[in-house]
């Protein structure tokens, strides 16, 4: 970092420059307004790249920064080639637990190899702060009751010990590192209303709060104006251990906002219209920036709410820049006096406050929405961007009950939808029913007027008689203590308890895949009958077996709809005609009667940003943690000992470490292929993070190692022990290898498995995997469209380079994934133009040799060669998607850890 006293050598010392916060406080800080006199196009970039230019001319050194990095920035031009790579030093670095636990594993493995090498551990060591939250380890084991809560944090203990006793470890080894113990929240929502400080100062020096987080959600920040997005653990590592955060520089879209929403309308009704919008436009590896009078109108939590929601509209960032409402919410959440006149005067002395308007900012294209023309909205029931009018929902199910699973479909027979089935114990279950309802989630439940609409639509159901039917399992799982705090202080709790919305959780509960699990019943049912059951969440991810593996329709949708799903029961329904439910002396309730208005939930806001509230729930972070956190113990010194246990074991990353690298083999020879996937395959397909079947390998692994049934826990929360997710790894149980052939009614087998070659055994890929490393044979996995596509999820690739897998060919990536794969040095390719696997018509039962020449270079041609059976073969030509010079580098290497670990220790 430059600071003050570095400013007399630093390429760029005359733009470093004072400013006064309106008390009078002085601070100095590297101007861009001065930069913008050399460089006059400074001032129509974009206010997400200028954030990012900052970082770039204040981290000039020279070496890892240079100034033709800054002249690069600084002259970006809307529709340039994107060749250049920006060196991004971020001010910290943000982590939940699943993806938090394994990255500390690699830290502490960092530090055995630095002892093993004769070296101070120490110099293992964070060079920014980093907080993790720990959010992702709680089940909705126990819902409906009051109790809920405590019975669901004293499981979440006992299952999780282990991990809790290394985080632990983790605090007093690492001077840099924190914990946010386990019920206080979502890492993005405490990472809005606690962590983030809009500006840093070091050394006199101020700047903006900047980041990358290990949850491709962490985009939340972006809408109180802080650049910052999700990026794998492995990358996350390299930052906190001084690599800047390399990219190819972006097209940023410009998203204009008119008009203001409608009566009725939801904050998630606009979030859903965005990602469906902001999908067809393709926005992958984008930056998308709001602006116009429409943005203007937009709250705080609105704004947030949609730039949480940016990886599934497939963008890098969904930025909204700083201005008076930015200020508000600081205020509001208890920021302290000093911070928020930093962090105005600063953002005011850079030209950076305020919400541009159309014609101010250069964009590579703009897209527009009318904010009056969003409908209340539901998405699904696979995918988050197949957004549905609620006055659809019914005509939409319907055809979709009985389209092929080629059309997203669910391919039953029509006349099976109204048929009724009985459970073994007596309740009635049909296709459609709503079987989980769950508000749960930072990206709505950091929103407190969709909160409170919930609770007053709860509120106003009780009233009129109504009730949940007994299929449906319930539960609201805010991000944020502060939500029961105002729920509670409105006097809305009550009702959210009566229709069984209890408290279960401060956590991602639902929406990772933690619903627990349905009435033995109910699973007996659906299993027998192939049903196709739903659930409505509040939440971000709907992928198939994401939220639980029986249930097939996932819909996402506003908290209140949630409510007004779970009274309905079932999801066949339209609640613009049709009642909701029938309630006092039978008579019919409609949406329209219980669904309150805008002034209604406004009245109660004041609840909601209650500084004094705020300030007193955060300070119980370092003072009152818990009694459950407290009494956990963890191993003490800077080294790790790795006792044993299924839940933490040393990574094998740094096994055989040289300081000098092993020669790269470019390319591949004579692979087998592992999967022959189709499009959409998300990390969720790749790397599951729910529940581990007792027949998979992974199952098998852990009762060989005396872990019982019921102690299974999830794959995410056993991500730091590579031996689980290794076999974890292509074990989805909706996962489909299009390598196994159909069944004569065209459908497909679903799960983890392949046919292992050239004898064509059917067999699970992790026992094909050990197979073909056994006997030399490299694998090659074979993809569509949008291969990595959701969570950002280190285990996808680390588990796929476990595997022996060299390369994964497919049609496109998302941008998480694609920088993952390079990272634990697997070769992502793609397919040219149209071609594809299927074009080609490639089978499985070939071998294939993958040629880069004698040079490696970013996104250079490679060949494909096929060849088939017979003895023939083909060559394709495909672009090797290793996109950037570092990104070479890191190969070269064998992965990105040993690159920074070589550069640590040298």
């Amino acid at each position: 970092m430059a600071t003050s006293k570095k400013s007399t050598t630093h390429a760029f010392a005359s733009t470093l420059k004072k400013f006064k916060t309106a008390s009078g406080r002085s601070g100095q800080y590297f101007s861009l307004p001065e930069l913008a006199r050399t460089y006059p196009n400074v001032n129509r970039l974009p206010v997400s790249l200028r954030i990012v230019l900052e970082s770039v001319l204040r981290n000039c050194d020279g070496l890892k920064v240079s100034p033709e990095h800054v002249a690069e920035l600084a002259n970006w031009q809307p529709n340039a080639d994107r060749t250049a790579e920006i060196p991004f030093v971020v001010a910290r670095v943000v982590l939940q637990d699943f993806t938090g636990v394994p990255l500390l594993a690699d830290l502490a493995a960092m530090r055995n190899v630095a002892v093993e090498q004769g070296r101070n551990p120490k110099q293992i060591e964070p060079l920014v702060p980093v907080d993790l939250v720990v959010d992702h380890s709680v089940m909705v084991d126990y819902y409906g009751t009051k109790d809920a809560l405590d019975l669901n944090m004293k499981l979440e203990f006992e299952r999780n010990n282990e991990r809790y006793e290394f985080m632990k470890w983790g605090m007093q080894a690492f001077d840099t590192f924190g914990v946010v113990p386990p019920g206080f929240g979502i890492v993005h929502q405490v990472n809005l209303e606690y962590l983030a400080r809009g500006v840093h100062e070091r050394g006199g020096t101020f700047f903006p709060d900047s980041l990358v987080g290990t949850d491709s959600h962490t985009t939340m920040i972006n809408g109180i104006g802080v650049v910052g997005w999700g990026v794998g653990g492995i990358e996350a590592e390299a930052g906190m251990l001084g690599q800047p955060v390399y990219f190819l520089t972006p097209d940023v879209v410009g998203f204009e906002l008119t008009g203001q929403l409608r009566e009725g309308v939801t904050a998630t009704d606009l979030v859903l219209t965005v990602t469906e919008l902001l999908r067809r436009e393709k926005v992958v590896g984008k930056f998308v920036e709001f602006f116009g009078e429409g943005t203007s109108t937009l709250s705080l939590p609105d704004r947030a709410t949609i730039a949480n929601m940016a990886p599934e509209y497939g963008a890098t960032m969904g930025f909204f820049p700083v201005d008076e409402k930015t200020i508000a919410y600081f205020e509001g959440t208890g920021r302290k006096k000093s911070e928020i006149e930093a962090f105005e005067a600063y953002f005011r002395a850079q030209g950076m406050f305020g919400v541009p308007r159309s014609g101010e900012i250069s964009y590579s294209k703009t897209v527009s929405l009318d904010l009056t023309t969003v409908t209340p909205s539901l998405a699904g029931p696979k995918r988050p961007q197949d957004r549905i009018e609620l006055g659809k929902m019914r005509s939409e199910f319907t055809e979709l009950f009985s389209k092929p699973t080629s059309a997203n479909g669910f391919n039953q027979p029509p006349e099976k939808l109204n048929q009724v089935y009985k459970t073994s114990n007596g309740i009635d279950v049909r296709n459609g029913d709503i079987l989980i309802a769950a508000i749960t989630s930072c990206t709505n439940t950091s929103n407190p007027a969709v909160l409170l609409a919930a609770g007053l639509l709860a509120k106003k159901a009780v009233e009129h008689g109504l009730t949940v039917a007994p299929h449906v399992k319930t539960s609201l799982a805010p991000g944020s203590r502060i939500v029961t705090e105002y729920l509670e202080k409105t006097g809305l709790t009550p009702y959210l308890d009566k229709l069984g919305f209890n408290l279960a959780g401060y956590g991602c509960t639902t929406c990772i895949g933690n619903a627990g699990d349905l009435a033995p019943e109910l699973n007996q049912a659906i299993y027998e009958n192939d049903l196709i059951c739903a659930a409505v969440l509040s939440g971000n991810r709907n992928f198939e077996a994401r939220i639980h593996p029986l249930i097939k329709a996932n819909f996402l949708a506003s908290p209140p709809l949630v409510v007004a799903y779970a009274i309905a029961g079932n999801a066949n329904r339209d609640l613009m005609t049709e009642p909701v439910g029938r309630g006092t002396n039978g008579r019919d309730v409609y949406l329209g009667d219980i669904w309150p208005s805008s002034e209604e939930i406004h009245k109660l806001m004041k609840h909601a940003m209650n500084a004094k509230a705020y300030r007193a729930n955060y300070a119980q972070v370092s003072e009152k943690p818990g009694e459950l956190w407290e009494r956990i113990n963890g191993v003490k010194g800077d080294v790790y000992t790795w006792p044993e246990s299924t839940y933490i074991a040393r990574p094998p990353f740094f096994d055989g470490f040289q300081m000098t690298p092993a020669q790269a083999q470019l390319g591949v020879t004579a692979a087998r292929a592992m999967a022959l996937f189709g499009d959409s395959i998300t990390t969720d397909h790749i790397s599951p993070a729910g529940s581990i079947k007792e027949q998979s390998p992974a199952g098998a692994w852990l009762k060989a190692h005396g872990v019982q049934k019921a102690d299974f826990n999830s794959y995410g929360s056993r991500r730091g022990n590579h031996d689980v997710m290794m076999r974890g790894t292509f074990a989805n149980v909706r996962i489909k290898n299009l390598m196994i052939p159909a069944s004569p009614d065209g459908s497909r087998e679903e799960g983890g498995v392949t046919l292992f070659q050239p004898s064509g055994e059917k067999m699970f890929i992790y026992d094909a995997a050990m197979k073909y490393m056994a006997e030399g044979t490299p694998t090659i996995i074979f993809a569509g469209e949008e291969y990595g596509t959701g969570s950002s999820r280190d285990w996808a690739a680390k588990g796929t380079q476990l595997l022996g897998i060299k390369a994964v060919v497919a049609r496109s990536y998302e941008r998480i994934h694609r920088s993952n794969l390079v990272g634990m040095g697997v070769l992502p390719l793609q397919f040219k133009g149209t071609d594809s696997w299927e074009t080609l018509g490639i089978h499985g039962d070939e071998t294939y040799d993958i040629r880069l020449g004698t040079e490696l270079r970013p996104q250079q041609d490679a060949t494909l060669v096929i060849h088939a059976p017979d003895g023939s073969s083909r060559e394709v030509s495909l672009t090797l998607r290793i996109d950037t010079p570092i990104e070479v580098d890191y190969y070269r290497h064998g992965g990105i850890l040993p690159f920074v670990l070589r550069q640590l220790l040298g």
